[in-house]
């Protein structure tokens, strides 16, 4: 059978040819990644617009990528991980017990509104007690959701049962909003003052600190986050 279009698992294929060139630093050439795979897209692409169902195509497979990066590491942390969407797009009659219970440990409760799930893409919780540990928004750059990210990070922390839910932003941040500190942009203030951090996926060195540092630090960070709960 043919093959008919240009998929994550495609990705996946060429992500292991990165950690074969690159190694442990694969993970910073996600943008090179991308760059290399669109005309692949391309290629199986019939429709009209092939700009925008690019955009749609990767900011979709960041998180899936994203994912596929660090699923065995979080594993034998004892945890999982899953993308949000998974929680989002299924009605809870549909959902194993374990899934139905971490949904509801991660709703916000928005008074006579009802109760609503954040927008996040990684969810990353303990298959014992259900708790969610920390969530993750992933974007290709900052503008496309940083302050979204911040405002569901202040409606967490607002209310008992959610609020040691630790809130990161995963990027390639292909605009470099977060490589200086000072002068600082927007976005990298939200993330100092408002989110728990972000992590960095990209080869431009950056001025790292506390809440913004290289991706090859998030499990480490986590591992401390585990031990402390």
């Amino acid at each position: 059978m043919s093959k008919t279009k240009y998929t994550v698992d495609d990705l996946k294929s060429l992500y292991e040819k990165y950690q074969e060139k690159y190694g442990k630093e694969a993970y910073k050439y996600l943008s090179e990644l991308f760059r290399e795979a669109k005309p692949l897209h391309e290629k199986y692409f019939s429709g009209t617009d092939h700009e925008q169902s690019w955009r749609a195509f990767k900011g979709k497979n960041l998180e899936n990528l994203i994912v596929h990066i660090i699923k065995t590491e979080i594993e034998r942390l004892g945890v999982k991980i899953i993308n949000g969407n998974s929680l989002e797009r299924t009605k809870e009659k549909n959902l194993s017990a374990e899934l139905a219970q971490v949904k509801r440990n991660l709703l916000v409760d928005f008074g006579e509104y009802g109760y609503h799930l954040p927008d996040v893409d990684i969810i990353i919780y303990s298959p014992e007690s259900y708790n969610v540990i920390a969530v993750l928004s992933s974007k290709v750059t900052l503008r496309e959701r940083i302050a979204q990210t911040g405002y569901w990070k202040l409606k967490m922390e607002a209310q008992e049962l959610t609020k040691h839910i630790k809130v990161y932003f995963v990027t390639p941040d292909e605009d470099e909003t977060l490589t200086t500190q000072k002068p600082t942009k927007k976005g990298r203030a939200i993330v100092e003052e408002d989110l728990d951090g972000s992590y960095v996926l990209s080869e431009t060195m950056i001025e790292e600190s506390d809440k913004v540092k290289l991706f090859d630090k998030f499990i480490d960070d986590l591992k401390e986050i585990l031990k402390e709960s």
